[in-house]
């Protein structure tokens, strides 16, 4: 819990604070994700602004790139450094990279975990029916799968946008700095997240007795 809270204190400090340095371009977030898309041949992905803080995301089946008003209009390095994150998960979807369809696959049963599986989970425990209880485990099981399969794809977006602000001169080198720090504390978050689902699965299965042993 406390490392969930440190990295989400570190992603909006880094935000925050590269936030209020601009890039020597100039160019706005929205344009850092085209100008990136572009240089990769894609031009059938749209580029939207959605409401909400640090919100951006890629949608993989409508094929759309969102990005928040802090980042779509920002000329922040800041800004940049999220909208190429999202690019690259476009191009990871447009080059066929394995992890993003492993991903895809696992959403939406990991979705359906995300909202039963405590539910049934605490049911069976309740209700003294291994069986139900098993079965839920077994579905937050794939909730931590999830998050685990999305690290590989996060840390390979940032590697992704990383060389990329620098190969299409929307960044100059001396100013990657900011994009390292604001992307590196970014995927802190999905670690936290996955360690913190690992422990708790791992608490289910020994309450269950399938780890260390059956309470008789």
């Amino acid at each position: 819990l406390l490392f969930s809270f440190w990295a989400s204190w570190r992603v909006k400090s880094n935000f925050s604070t590269w936030s209020r340095v601009e890039s020597a371009a100039g160019i706005t977030g929205a344009q850092a994700a085209a100008r990136i898309l572009e240089a990769q041949g894609i031009d059938n992905v749209e580029i939207e602004r959605t409401e909400g803080s640090l919100s951006d995301h890629y949608s993989p089946r409508e094929r759309v790139l969102r990005l928040s008003d802090d980042v779509y209009g920002s000329t922040s390095i800041a800004a940049i450094g999220v909208a190429a994150h999202e690019a690259g998960h476009a191009l990871q979807h447009a080059k066929g990279y394995t992890v993003m369809a492993f991903w895809q696959a696992l959403a939406k049963p990991a979705a359906v975990g995300s909202n039963i599986a405590y539910w049934i989970i605490i049911a069976g425990m309740i209700m003294n029916v291994f069986n139900l209880a098993l079965a839920g485990v077994v579905l937050f099981g794939v909730v931590v799968l999830f998050q685990f399969v999305t690290l590989p794809l996060e840390y390979n977006a940032s590697a992704r946008a990383k060389r990329l602000v620098l190969e299409t001169g929307i960044l100059e080198r001396h100013e990657s700095e900011g994009i390292h720090k604001v992307l590196n504390a970014a995927a802190l978050t999905y670690v936290a997240a996955a360690a913190a689902s690992l422990m708790t699965l791992l608490y289910f299965l020994i309450r269950l007795g399938l780890l260390g042993g059956r309470d008789d």
